[in-house]
Formats: C-alpha cells, sequence, structure tokens
C-alpha cells in the first residue's frame, strides 16, 4: 500500500513482518512553493548535500526482502532535515559541507515554523501511527533506518563501506556489524550519535525500547537500481539474523 501524502510516501503499511523502514533523504526533489531548488544549482541538487542518493533503492528492497514498512521522504533534506529536530540548526541549513544554501539564510520563525508544520509534523505522527498499530497487534516493532554517505568528505577519503549507529540500545547493531556481509563494517562510523543523527531513533525507537539502528552505505556502492538491488539482498540476511540474535 502506497500513501498520498504530499511530501512522505508509504509503502506496505500492512506488511506482516516486524521491520518497519525509515529512509528520511529518499528524494532530492524540491517541490512548490521551493522549486527554485532555494537557490542551488543543478548540480547541488543532484548532490550528497540534497539526499541520500542509493538509499531509497535498498530501503525498497528491504522492505520487500524482510516483508517490512516503508516509510520516506519526497522532498529534500535541505528544505527540512526529518532527521533533526526543529530547533536543530541542521534542520533547515543555511550550509552543507562546503556548499552555502541561499534559500535557507536568515529564515524567520514563521518560514521555520512552516515547514515544520508540512514536513517535520506529518513525517514523525504517520511514523509513530506504524509503530503503534504493530504494538497494538502484538508484533514487537524493529525500527531500521537507511542512509548512505560520500566516500570522501572534506577531500578525506573514507575507508569504511557500512556503518552501524545507534541510540541508546546498542544490540542490534551490534549484532547487525558482527555479520559476515563482505563488507568493511564498522560500528558508530563515519557518524555516531554523539554527531547529532540519531533523532529518529532517539525520537521513535528508545521511548517504547524497540530494537533499532541506523544503516549508513557508502554511496559508491549503490549508485545504480542493480546495485542497491544487490546490497539490499547482501543485508537482508544479516538483518534477519541480528534481529533473530536480538529477539
Amino acid at each position: 500500500m502506497t500513501d498520498d501524502a504530499p511530501f512522505f510516501g508509504i509503502e506496505n503499511s500492512d506488511a506482516a513482518g516486524a521491520v518497519v523502514l525509515v529512509c528520511e533523504h529518499a528524494s532530492n526533489a524540491f517541490p512548490a512553493p521551493w522549486d527554485d531548488g532555494l537557490g542551488l544549482s543543478e548540480d547541488q541538487r543532484r548532490a550528497h548535500i540534497a539526499w541520500d542518493p542509493g538509499a531509497l533503492g535498498v530501503a525498497r528492497g528491504l522492505a520487500q526482502a524482510l516483508d517490512g514498512a516503508l516509510i520516506h521522504a519526497r522532498a529534500s533534506r535541505l528544505i527540512y532535515d526529518l532527521n533533526r529536530p526543529p530547533h536543530a540548526p541542521g534542520a533547515m541549513p543555511a550550509r552543507s559541507e562546503i556548499h552555502d544554501i541561499p534559500g535557507n539564510v536568515d529564515l524567520d520563525a514563521a518560514e521555520r515554523l512552516a515547514r515544520t508544520r508540512t514536513h517535520y509534523l506529518p513525517f514523525h505522527a504517520a511514523l509513530a501511527d506504524l509503530l503503534a498499530c504493530r504494538l497494538a497487534q502484538g508484533l514487537s516493532p524493529v525500527l531500521i533506518t537507511v542512509h548512505s554517505f560520500t566516500p570522501i568528505y572534506f577531500g578525506q577519503p573514507r575507508a569504511v563501506e557500512f556503518g552501524l549507529i545507534h541510540d541508546a540500545d546498542d544490540r542490534l547493531a551490534r549484532a547487525i556489524c558482527a555479520q559476515k556481509t563482505g563488507l568493511l563494517t564498522r560500528l558508530n562510523e563515519p557518524y555516531s550519535a554523539a554527531d547529532g543523527v540519531a533523532h529518529m531513533l532517539a525520537r521513535h525507537a528508545t521511548p517504547l525500547g524497540l530494537p533499532h539502528a541506523m544503516l549508513e552505505i557508502r554511496n559508491d556502492l549503490i549508485a545504480t537500481p542493480k546495485a542497491q538491488a544487490a546490497m539490499a539482498a547482501r543485508l537482508a540476511p544479516a538483518i534477519k539474523a541480528a534481529m533473530d540474535e536480538v529477539g
């Protein structure tokens, strides 16, 4: 099932599996009234600053393989980064990596509130509903967020290929990290909760005591639909084995 919400989509909401997948940075679309791309060039709109390339394809493959539900963004994270709370500077950043974001400079309180109401609040309410419905049915939801990262960051190459991040409960992240995927895998790389990237997990998984993990995949490994499908097929058994281990 897919919904028709303007700035996010839900797929497989009635899936029988325990997994709920989240892809907050799935899209680099700039829908109206932000269709000027916040003043960015076409190259900037296609770059990692605007989205997580390849992440949605992997998330969809995992949802199919694990019989899970998926909620994903339909607008660029530069309009609103759904993995940041409304008071965080990174929610509507004026600068991302080495790029200035002209349309986010000197945002007033009214514009910040408008974006929070149209992007952040509906998305998080829908995710809360997905989790609550599973809990009501006696399921034990597992929350997994899917991201990608750049091979080079501020001029520095990143060797890690697959990273696992967690909030308060590290069991699932560690269990996935321990699986043999053939990828150079690290816990809390290339980011960790200390970098402010675990908001989605902290808001929805930790208060309910749900197993959770944030997947970070180097985006050169998932640059095509074929590569995304292959990555999902590679990671799904590892996630399933880790879930069985955590219980």
